[in-house]
């Protein structure tokens, strides 16, 4: 009876350690494609089917769906912030503001007054006039604004006019208001390289064009940020010759549906689809030109692939707080775009799990996308597994010294985990185990050495066994 019992301990403990090794080593894995939202054009996507021959229209009418190309009747202004400055804003080049003539080789300033009004004033401070919002200046050619510290620093030349506004922190919100096409120059070498084929640097010229003129990020005398909140925007210095070529072979045209024009998203790298912008993050309702698309030659991008990106849990942990409760397990994805870009996802804790979306994943963890999938696997020493209660046939074989055990989440019971030992400088598979509820394994290793676990191509951390 007492050697029974002993026994049956014995068998007990194993189980135990089998079930929760001890300082289990863990590591959260990310592997992933695309970068950016994901919706309407994909800008590498465009080079490649240059590359292929095809014209602007036949990229932009396959990025966005069932639409043609239509021409302004008339010249549209778009007006960009591209300085905000704590105190006064200064610029050259301008030869009248507020009906007062200035001269062009003189440097001015604005300040920001009460009452919703700015001052404009000599390079010495002395005051020229007093005006109500904006003060509008202009000049015989592209104006410069000078440097000045700031939270949106911006130096350069800027064709059209100046409009200046007061803003936060009693400094001054310098406006650049321009003529679409003017500012579609400015725009195309900073989305693109200017090396890009004519075609492509064309498609990203409409796509610009028309973005500009069906969204408005409705600022304070303002529709545009001059950096990726809207598109980037870098004035006369980034002009390129090839891509100004692009802007007037274009001149005009725009991307319609139905006979008007509509958003026009575009992004870096689709991975080889676009997304539906439903499923994006973008929006909340199905728009007939943002549908996903194949993306066949997307894959001249440096992202088209990336990762694996590995993680220890504990920063992985970090990057996620607030999302779960008790220790982080890891990311089980619920809900796939018709890419494989995260619609919805939990983020798993011991004590709990919260739901989030795709681009909540993407800000948190610093992805290229949401085109991402998530590995998290424990490993840690434990007893060989007990011997199967039916004798196997007779193989030879070493028998087992030690084992390995721990989880890979997420996983169905019943997946396959390779066992790989370190040989010679490179892992070398050694054997396989099964996940069972929960996504625990239990391998048995029949050296000592070090060991890891590899579930569909991600690695966990090694740990010495035996």
């Amino acid at each position: 009876m007492t050697r029974n019992l002993s026994i049956l301990l014995a068998l007990l403990a194993v189980a135990i350690c089998a079930a929760a090794p001890a300082e289990a080593a863990k590591r959260f894995t990310i592997r992933g494609a695309g970068f950016g939202h994901g919706v309407g054009m994909s800008q590498y996507g465009a080079l490649g089917y240059a590359e292929h021959g095809w014209t602007y229209k036949q990229i932009l009418g396959h990025y966005y769906t069932d639409t043609a190309i239509g021409v302004l009747k008339a010249p549209r202004t778009v007006r960009v912030l591209i300085q905000s400055t704590r105190g006064a804003a200064s610029f050259r080049g301008a030869s009248a503001a507020a009906g007062r003539k200035l001269s062009p080789a003189k440097t001015y300033s604005v300040r920001g007054r009460a009452g919703g009004q700015v001052q404009l004033v000599t390079r010495r401070g002395k005051p020229i006039v007093t005006a109500p919002a904006p003060l509008r200046v202009t000049g015989p050619g592209p104006i410069t604004v000078l440097g000045a510290s700031g939270f949106l620093r911006n130096d350069g030349s800027y064709r059209g006019a100046l409009e200046f506004r007061p803003g936060s922190l009693g400094g001054v919100n310098v406006i650049n208001a321009l003529d679409v096409d003017d500012y579609v120059r400015g725009v195309i070498p900073l989305e693109v390289s200017a090396t890009w084929p004519a075609e492509a640097l064309k498609a990203q010229a409409v796509a610009a064009r028309t973005y500009a003129l069906t969204t408005n990020k409705d600022g304070d005398g303002f529709d545009h940020y001059a950096n990726t909140s809207s598109q980037v925007y870098g004035g006369v210095a980034a002009e390129q010759a090839t891509s100004n070529a692009a802007a007037a072979a274009t001149k005009g045209q725009l991307v319609t549906y139905q006979g008007e024009p509509v958003a026009t998203y575009f992004f870096s790298t689709s991975g080889g689809r676009t997304e539906d912008v439903e499923k994006s993050g973008l929006g909340t309702e199905p728009l007939p030109w943002l549908r996903s698309v194949e993306d066949k030659y997307d894959s001249v991008s440096p992202r088209h692939r990336w990762g694996p990106i590995r993680l220890s849990m504990a920063s992985a942990g970090a990057k996620l707080r607030g999302l779960y409760r008790g220790r982080f397990r890891g990311v089980k994805v619920l809900t796939r775009g018709t890419s494989p870009r995260i619609v919805a996802a939990s983020v798993v804790g011991t004590a709990g799990r919260s739901r989030v979306n795709g681009p909540t994943l993407r800000a948190r963890l610093g992805l290229f996308d949401s085109w991402a999938f998530f590995t998290s696997i424990s490993t840690g020493k434990a007893p060989p597994p007990l011997p199967a209660k039916t004798p196997a046939p007779v193989v030879a074989r070493v028998p087992d010294i030690a084992g390995l055990s721990g989880r890979v989440f997420p996983a169905r019971a019943g997946a396959a985990v390779k066992v790989q030992r370190r040989l010679a400088g490179r892992w070398v598979t050694v054997g396989t185990a099964q996940t069972r509820r929960g996504g625990r394994y239990h391998a048995g290793v029949p050296a000592a050495g070090l060991y890891r676990i590899v579930f569909r191509g991600d690695a966990g951390p090694g740990v010495r066994a035996g």
